[in-house]
Order: structure tokens, then sequence, then C-alpha cells
């Protein structure tokens, strides 16, 4: 059972640790390659995570500031319209008694049913806000998912820079048609190691035609 391994991250050769014929286990460290454009990728993908995490904390309390200013202005409406209704009534019962004109009782039912629909506008838009709000919500922190998931695609590219043998057997050699070498620059994909399971052999017998 031969497998090949190849590198997932594009890198220079910095350290070749093992030799062709030693055993070694799935973790065992192979290569390890350098690429600082990769690196400084993982650290630029990390930064935006961070800044996207400080964004969706901003405007959590920036919704909720708004909330609180919509729901203050909704209940000093809601006493204004208690006042003016109450004024209202007063001075409705004051002209059936002739004690006030008529005029003035109207401006004061006037008022009152002015500020009725505005309170009722007041409390639509304060439901609309919430729904716009959670709205927001959705986007930033779909977007924080997706700097999340690049970030750890980042990381892994990064932790791809040290190969690993992947399963235990027999490193058998290092390179596919020329042994590596320090400061080799191999692209992803290249072929690092050649390991074969020493429990799985396997023998090749070369017979001539006329046999």
């Amino acid at each position: 059972d031969i497998r090949w391994i190849t590198a997932t991250s594009p890198g220079r050769i910095e350290r070749i640790p093992l030799l062709p014929g030693v055993t070694i286990t799935a973790d065992t460290v192979l290569v390890e390659l350098s690429n600082p454009e990769l690196v400084q990728a993982a650290f630029d993908a990390e930064s935006k995570v961070s800044a996207g995490e400080a964004g969706l904390e901003k405007l959590k309390v920036q919704l909720e500031s708004d909330r609180l200013t919509q729901e203050s202005a909704v209940a000093s409406l809601k006493s204004d319209l208690v006042l003016a209704s109450i004024e209202a009534d007063a001075d409705e019962k004051l002209r059936q008694a002739g004690l006030v004109p008529e005029l003035g009782a109207k401006r004061s039912r006037a008022k009152a049913d002015e500020l009725q629909a505005r309170h009722a506008l007041e409390q639509q838009r304060l439901a609309i806000n919430a729904k716009s709000a959670q709205a927001q919500l959705k986007v930033q922190e779909a977007e924080l998912a997706a700097l999340r998931t690049q970030c750890q695609l980042r990381k892994q590219q990064v932790e791809g820079l040290k190969v690993r043998a992947g399963f235990a057997g027999v490193l058998q050699r290092l390179g596919d048609e020329r042994p590596l070498q320090l400061g080799q620059q191999l692209n992803a994909g290249a072929a690092i190691a050649r390991i074969a399971d020493p429990s799985k052999l396997k023998a090749e017998i070369k017979v001539a035609e006329t046999q």
C-alpha cells in the first residue's frame, strides 16, 4: 500500500527533518515549508474577523440605542395623548354647559385626534424598526461568518506548510523525480514523499512473453 503525500500549499523548503527509510506515524512532519505571503494573508484574515466582530457589537449597540429612542418617543406621545384626551373631554363637558366656546372644544379634540394618529404611526415605526434591526443583524452575522470561514481556511493553509505524513508506514523517498533540497520552491500539489505500509506487501514479477 503505497501513497504519495503532496503539498497542500505552495512554499519554499525550510527544513527536512527525516531521511528515507525511517518508520513514521500519521502526525510525523516530513517537510517544513515557508510562505510569508500566506502567513500575512492569514494574519489579515484574522484582523478582518476581529474588525467584523467589533462591527457587529457596534451595530448591536446602535440598534439598541435607536430602539430605546423610538420607545421613548412613543411613550412621550402616549403621555401627551392622554393629557390631550383628558383636556378634550373636559372642554367638551364645559362646552355643553356653556362655559367655553365651541371652537375651543373642537381645537382640543383636534389636538387629541392628531396625537392619536401620531402615536399609532410611531408604534408602527417601532415595529418596522425592530424587523429592520433583525435584518441588519442577520446581514452582519452572515458577513462575519464568511470572514471566519476565510480565516479558518487561511489558518489551515498555514498549518499545511508543515507537511505531515497522514498515516503510519515507512518513508520510502522524498520528492518525485529528484530528491528534495533545502530552499527548493514547491507548488501546491507537488509530490513531497512516498510512504509505504509494510504490513501490506506485493511482489511484481516480469515474465517474458515467450514464457
